[in-house]
């Protein structure tokens, strides 16, 4: 996902991403912000990022596990990679129509800049068919 991500962001196409806005975001609540260095500050986005995917993950599993007790493996595996994008999908709409601009953060998807909710859309789809992978 953080591959698809930056190289959105190489081609012009997210500006700055949204893991960083929203950890910006953090840190400016608690006020914060100013005080916190440019390489912590990446660090703590890639942290903030990775417990937050980190936690959808682990409610997928929770769900597929449950889903998919008396399925066959084959049909397990097809399925997991249709859930993953379907979840992928939920993830960032719930965060990019939801939470985040109900906070501010960032505007909607139909207000953003052009490019960024199909890039983020395509890297939400490669962490939902990684996750789809990584439990069947």
């Amino acid at each position: 996902m953080s591959v698809a991500m930056l190289a959105a962001q190489k081609a012009g196409l997210t500006g700055t991403l949204p893991p960083s806005k929203i950890t910006d975001a953090m840190l400016s609540f608690v006020g914060a912000r100013p005080f916190v260095p440019r390489p912590a500050k990446k660090a703590l986005t890639a942290m903030n990022h990775f417990a937050f995917g980190g936690a959808c993950g682990a409610l997928f599993g929770v769900g597929h596990a449950l889903l998919v007790q008396r399925e066959t493996r084959a049909r397990v595996e097809r399925a997991s990679v249709v859930a993953g994008l379907a979840f992928g999908t939920a993830v960032w709409a719930v965060s990019y129509a939801g939470w985040v601009p109900a906070l501010g953060i960032m505007p909607a998807p139909k207000h953003d800049r052009a490019g960024r909710p199909t890039s983020m859309v395509i890297a939400h789809w490669v962490y939902g068919a990684v996750l789809a992978k990584l439990v069947a």
